[in-house]
């Protein structure tokens, strides 16, 4: 006998639908056959089905049985076909009677027959909704994140068993609402105790960090260990306007995928910081594997790329940010097929001035030494780096008096002002920040008189900046303008905007 269970397969952060196919009371030997291209994960759900329908006081098959992943050249992943092969077993041997194609089920099972969390509940539930499901079956951890799809009913399972009560109608499960869901609300979770009035002194790189942030560029800090610069980017989400709903759930749909969300005790909502080592892989930085994932850039989408000690990390995994960086996305093409991942992020980074970390006037390293060092960042990828600052260190007597600096709320207030004038000045497109502005919008809101452009054009000449450097340092202006709540960019904000390009500088 046949039965279908209609499941899902993630590609990427999204799912495709998945028809899992069970035949029982074949000829032959008493034994699965799983087809469909399924991983060894799924070859083993088998022994975890068998165990939890013996556990859960079912009758095991006692025939040969074929199970079926269509479509047949999708590759599927994970353990989350479990609940479903087990039901569309019962329903083929006769012992579940109920409509299952009304539903969209997923979810990993335990010997004993209880449900464990899966990956990307958030994506199954978008595919349960599209598909016109009357609802989605999902382990209890997952049903929660699941929740927030709107137009969607989300049924917690518990067990296998439970599972065969509700659909023949012997129990009653109230879809989760999310209002049921344990998610913290408060942007600033996790974040009081990294306050900005912590930081002493580096008055210039406060600057540059609200000038970064409230314009949405990229920021490279450069300073000796010691000089702050780590204790400052962490500080960084604390000053970042509240996530909106939709950016929150664009975060989190990501996180579900990579399987970061099976803690059932609450998600922050709150701004990511990813700070992966130095010595990450191309892969674990961009994303990709045998079946594409997110990779780091793409698990800080709308929050904060912290690259410490920039220069350690490989040529190459540094090169791949370039198109991330430029087009706040990431495609990935691999023999499983191709995806795009979201990664709009601002790039945090740090480096010392020289390779053993003193001053260019302190340093031990010959001027070649430090100019090796510092060209293992290609001009590339500078390019797309809005702000260089130089972060010095601080003395003694700095440390010992230095009055507390100004506190992240009050800065955050000062940069959703600016974020504000942003948001009326692209109403009615896609865009948030200036850093995302393209060549119309600079021209139509980066206008400079004769007197700004000539002094524009005498810095490109010294600096010998690219194109792409001189569009950069017009966007960081307009941001500057913004902070200053200037309709236009003054001659100030273009000065300030070129002097944060100080690597270019001392290069």
């Amino acid at each position: 006998m046949l039965a279908i269970v209609s499941s899902g397969a993630l590609q990427g952060i999204d799912a495709v639908e998945v028809e899992v196919e069970c035949n029982t009371g074949l000829p032959g030997e008493a034994r699965p056959v799983v087809v469909g291209l399924p991983s060894t994960a799924v070859k083993e759900s088998w022994d975890r089905v068998y165990s939890a329908l013996s556990n859960s006081g079912f009758a095991v098959p006692q025939t040969k049985c074929t199970i079926n992943l269509a479509p047949g050249h999708l590759r599927k992943e994970g353990p989350l076909y479990d609940l479903p092969i087990a039901l569309g077993l019962l329903a083929a041997m006769g012992k579940l009677k109920a409509k299952l194609s009304d539903y969209l089920i997923a979810g990993e099972l335990s010997l004993s027959g209880e449900t464990r969390s899966i990956r990307g509940g958030l994506a199954l539930a978008t595919l349960a909704r599209e598909k016109g499901a009357k609802a989605i079956l999902l382990p209890t951890q997952t049903a929660h994140e699941a929740s927030l799809v709107e137009d969607c009913s989300v049924v917690p399972i518990a067990s296998l068993s439970q599972a065969v009560a509700f659909l023949e109608g012997r129990i009653q499960i109230d879809p989760l609402k999310p209002s049921d869901r344990s998610l913290e609300n408060d942007a600033a979770t996790g974040d009081a105790v990294l306050d900005f009035a912590d930081v002493k002194g580096q008055q210039g790189l406060r600057r540059a960090v609200e000038v970064a942030v409230a314009g949405g560029h990229n920021l490279l800090m450069i300073g000796p260990p010691g000089s702050g610069k780590s204790m400052v980017a962490k500080r960084i989400p604390s000053i970042m306007p509240s996530l909106s709903f939709e950016e929150f759930l664009d975060i989190l749909r990501i996180y579900s995928a990579s399987g970061l969300t099976r803690d059932p005790s609450g998600i922050p909502r709150k701004r990511p910081f990813r700070s992966p080592h130095h010595t990450i892989s191309d892969v674990g930085l961009i994303g990709g594997g045998t079946t594409p994932g997110p990779g780091e850039i793409s698990l800080a989408h709308h929050g904060v790329l912290f690259l410490d000690e920039l220069p350690e990390f490989k040529r190459s995994a540094l090169e791949v940010l370039r198109q991330p960086l430029e087009d706040g996305e990431v495609t990935i093409s691999r023999s499983a097929g191709s995806i795009d991942l979201p990664a709009q992020f601002m790039l945090v980074a740090a480096m010392n001035p020289t390779p053993d970390g003193l001053p260019a006037a302190d340093s031990l390293s010959s001027p070649i030494q430090i100019q090796r060092y510092r060209a293992r960042l290609s001009a590339p990828l500078l390019d797309r780096i809005d702000l260089h600052i130089e972060a010095p260190a601080l003395t003694v007597d700095e440390l010992r008096n230095a009055n507390p600096g100004e506190t992240s709320a009050a800065i955050r207030e000062r940069i959703q002002e600016a974020r504000d004038y942003q948001r009326q000045r692209f109403d009615g497109s896609r865009l948030q920040v200036n850093a995302e502005m393209g060549p119309k919008l600079i021209r139509e809101h980066c206008q400079l008189t004769s007197v700004q452009g000539d002094l524009l054009q005498g810095a490109m000449e010294r600096l010998k900046l690219s194109a792409r450097a001189y569009d950069r340092i017009l966007k960081v202006a307009r941001s500057i303008a913004d902070l200053g709540k200037s309709e236009k960019i003054e001659t100030p904000h273009l000065l300030e905007a070129i002097q944060y390009r100080s690597l270019d500088r001392d290069i």
